[in-house]
């Protein structure tokens, strides 16, 4: 028997396997198909990403981000410039990361096993059942725990009930092969309740992408915005984007980590740090054979999070107001910033005050 059966090989599930083996735990981790395929997430994160990956920088970066503009408009529109004089955010290798932190958690000792699609997972009193279809047909596995790191549309979740998120937003991506060291991202607030924005990558091109709430036309409304750049987009592909954690994302022996458990910016639907940041937890807090140690997990992420979580949909809630208050708001606030781009609370910082009083 496993002490944990980890479903899922992204950021989140891979993170957590490779903490949970150091700790001395039997892990065994499932991934339906090949780790990181197909990409369904924008390669656009903190420089946070760095503590997570070891030596991995130069192998996975394409380009570095100094700043933002916001467009109340599309494409040639006026813009409000956000930046820092050193770098907001990098781009990355997407596929890469997932396969760097999957390797990274077998070299810590966690079985990982890709083409293995798991159909069934049941709880009872001594542990988990978890079905998988592997290679040579239907396997079953028994383990302590399950951790349900498998994304917006977690099987984990579906199968042992757990709640779920507030909301799933539908997104859409599309690449242009034209290089571009350009050192601004563009957003356009003008789909509803999201944005639309355009991600420089260095060598390997431009990435295009909005998400939009259920029911809107994502398609219809991408061609749009790709027609106001004239972009030359040749490989596409979509995803959903969980937004708003459950009031419970733990079960009798089971808890969910990253996307599964919408631990996502509501502001920009990233969860590659929020993700990571809750595997930590995870590994920190839960003992399988303790099951009730799983409310301590709830507790530390929760704690960490929750506040960063509750400000960016305030955030979000600003890109629904009317224009004109959009524009008075980005005119009053533009500039220079010391804002962290995946923690809402440092427009309470020292940083962003000292970025603020240096405009007087």
């Amino acid at each position: 028997m496993y002490d944990v059966a980890v479903v899922g090989a992204g950021p989140a599930g891979s993170r957590y396997a490779r903490q949970a083996a150091r700790n001395g735990l039997d892990v065994v981790v499932f991934e339906q198909g090949t780790v990181g395929e197909p990409l369904a997430c924008s390669g656009h994160v903190s420089t946070d990403i760095w503590e997570y990956t070891d030596d991995a920088r130069d192998d996975l970066l394409q380009n570095e981000v100094f700043g933002a503009r916001f467009h109340t408009g599309g494409p040639g529109s006026d813009d409000y410039p956000f930046y820092k004089d050193e770098a907001v955010s990098n781009v990355i290798d997407r596929v890469g990361l997932d396969r760097h932190l999957a390797e990274l958690a077998r070299e810590a000792g966690a079985d990982v096993r890709e083409d293995h699609t798991v159909v069934g997972v049941t709880e009872d009193r001594d542990g988990v059942t978890v079905e998988v279809r592997g290679p040579d047909g239907i396997e079953r596995h028994r383990a302590l725990l399950v951790a349900g790191c498998d994304g917006p549309k977690s099987r984990v979740r579906r199968e042992l009930g757990l709640p779920e998120p507030d909301e799933l937003l539908h997104g859409v991506l599309g690449f242009d092969g034209t290089v571009d060291h350009g050192d601004f991202v563009d957003v356009h607030l003008t789909v509803p309740r999201f944005f639309a924005w355009r991600i420089p990558r260095g060598e390997a091109g431009v990435e295009y992408g909005l998400a939009v709430p259920p029911g809107d036309d994502a398609p219809g409304r991408f061609e749009e915005f790709l027609a106001g750049y004239d972009a030359d987009v040749t490989r596409r592909c979509s995803g959903l984007i969980p937004v708003g954690p459950p009031e419970r994302v733990t079960g009798r022996r089971s808890f969910l980590i990253g996307d599964a458990a919408a631990q996502t910016k509501p502001f920009t639907g990233g969860g590659i740090l929020y993700g990571m940041t809750a595997a930590d937890h995870a590994a920190n807090e839960i003992d399988p054979t303790d099951p009730a140690t799983l409310g301590d997990y709830e507790r530390a992420w929760r704690a960490e999070l929750r506040t960063d979580i509750r400000l960016g949909h305030a955030v979000r809630a600003g890109y629904s107001v009317p224009e004109p208050i959009q524009r008075l708001g980005m005119k009053l606030f533009e500039g220079e910033i010391g804002v962290h781009m995946d923690r809402p609370t440092t427009v309470f910082s020292r940083e962003q005050l000292k970025a603020l009083l240096s405009r007087s």
